[in-house]
């Protein structure tokens, strides 16, 4: 039997679409890379093919130049005719030469022209609208099939008041076959410097982004239960989220076994209630109602228990849960105050504020430890809100009621525990269950002597919002 073949991650049918969707990081990385190594490039080609071509053409330039001032003006005088002519004949046999590809040409206003006999039957044109008195260079495409540069002067010899316009063109064809050349070598150049940087950008991608698919890898590991943590060995940048994805991972195991004993605790205590009943009615108890009701009563109150510590722990899980304080309270105090019309409430203290805690769970805690300093109090409940350390916000409840002793403080926490033997109504979880909320959210509960009221003062500590 062939083994099965590994386990796909599942992907949601509404995911599937939007999953497709996504780009890869190393292709947006390799993109972005191609984007700017073409512009660089181009730019720096462009740049470095202006520059070398123009070197280039310089060059040819000074090579005609040379030719003009020195072969050509530096030997010519006036003739007897008043014509131009040389000293010496010009070294460069090419201007000998039919269509040889350099030329030369004199020309002055009202008199003939002197061309090289490489001009053979054709003439350059002479622009007699333009003064050249310093020197010229220029292309020209008078000659059909044969483009040219040009270099051109106006000079006035000894012994001649004619304006004489020096000519020197050679024909473009080794200069734009250096240029063809040069610009062959620098695309092909260009292009495996770019190649090359593409192949280093996508190897560097690649390599750069393997410890994200190796955190990929691992998460598949603990879903499929081969392990519990990411391995933290990985590089300094992806560190934090590998600590951040392990706390989330410890959470949740905190949550699922926060549920687990939530559970088993309330099934824990409506089992004894249940056989109580159970039991009544086996033997046909004549007090079986009372015995049911009492029963039904305590299995709320633990029930009322635990769904105050599920919401807590589920709300919990916000993290922009916050309330402010003084808002809850005035909202409590109404409340309490139509309860108990007998008993005052003074609030006072920072009326701004605020705790990360939702309102519902605030409103419970403090409407449980108002409600009980006016319920066993003496009259007057006094309530303080002020700022604690540790980015703690204290809410302090006194009352003028005979208080508890120190030594029975602790046990008024346990479920259940009364320390009131008047038989005014309650269930005895109220402290409980703000100290579990309290808890939840990172906060605490303590009992001591008010020292204005002579009765017990409260100390409920909260996070506080920034």
């Amino acid at each position: 039997m062939s083994p099965a073949p590994p386990a796909q991650p599942v992907v949601p049918h509404g995911l599937a679409g939007k999953r497709r969707g996504l780009t890869s990081l190393t292709r947006r990385l390799i993109g972005i890379a191609a984007l700017w190594v073409g512009v660089l490039l181009l730019g720096g080609g462009y740049a470095l093919d202006r520059v070398l071509t123009g070197s280039l053409t310089e060059n040819f330039d000074e090579q005609l130049e040379y030719i003009l001032n020195k072969a050509l003006i530096a030997s010519s005088e006036i003739g007897p005719d008043g014509e131009v002519r040389f000293s010496r004949p010009p070294a460069d046999q090419r201007f000998l030469e039919p269509y040889s590809g350099v030329y030369f040409q004199v020309s002055g206003t009202g008199t003939d022209t002197f061309p090289s006999r490489s001009l053979w039957d054709r003439r350059l044109r002479v622009d007699a609208a333009h003064n050249d008195v310093e020197l010229h260079n220029y292309d020209s495409a008078e000659f059909e099939g044969e483009p040219l540069r040009i270099v051109e002067r106006d000079v006035i010899l000894p012994g001649s008041s004619t304006r004489w316009r020096f000519q020197v063109a050679q024909s473009r064809e080794i200069l734009d076959r250096q240029i063809s050349d040069f610009r062959a070598t620098l695309f092909r150049s260009l292009a495996a410097l770019g190649l090359g940087l593409l192949v280093l950008t996508a190897l560097q991608a690649s390599f750069g982004l393997w410890p994200l698919r190796r955190v990929r890898t691992e998460v598949i590991a603990i879903r499929s239960g081969r392990q519990r943590r990411i391995a933290e060995n990985f590089p300094r940048e992806v560190h934090p989220l590998v600590q951040e994805i392990n706390a989330l991972l410890a959470h949740d195991e905190e949550q699922a076994e926060e549920a687990r004993r939530h559970a088993g605790n309330l099934a824990h205590a409506l089992k004894t209630p249940l056989t109580v009943i159970t039991n009544a009615a086996t033997a046909q108890a004549p007090d079986l109602a009372d015995t049911v009701c009492r029963e039904a009563t305590t299995m709320r109150r633990q029930v009322d228990h635990h769904l105050a510590r599920a919401r807590a722990i589920g709300r919990r899980a916000s993290a922009q849960a916050r309330a402010k304080v003084w808002d809850s309270l005035e909202a409590v105090e109404r409340a309490v105050s139509r309860l108990y019309p007998a008993v005052t409430v003074d609030i006072d203290g920072d009326k701004a504020a605020e705790v990360r805690i939702e309102r519902q769970d605030l409103d419970e805690m403090l409407g449980n430890l108002i409600e009980n300093a006016a319920k066993y109090g003496g009259g007057r409940v006094f309530v303080t809100v002020s700022r604690g350390g540790d980015d703690k916000v204290e809410i302090a409840v006194e009352d003028d009621g005979p208080g508890i002793p120190e030594a029975e403080r602790q046990a008024i926490f346990d479920r259940g525990a009364r320390l009131d033997t008047t038989g005014k109504p309650g269930t005895g979880l109220g402290l409980a269950i703000v100290r579990d909320v309290a808890e939840i959210y990172g906060g605490t509960i303590s009992l001591a002597e008010s020292d204005d009221l002579g009765g017990l003062m409260t100390t409920l500590s909260l996070p506080r919002a920034d």
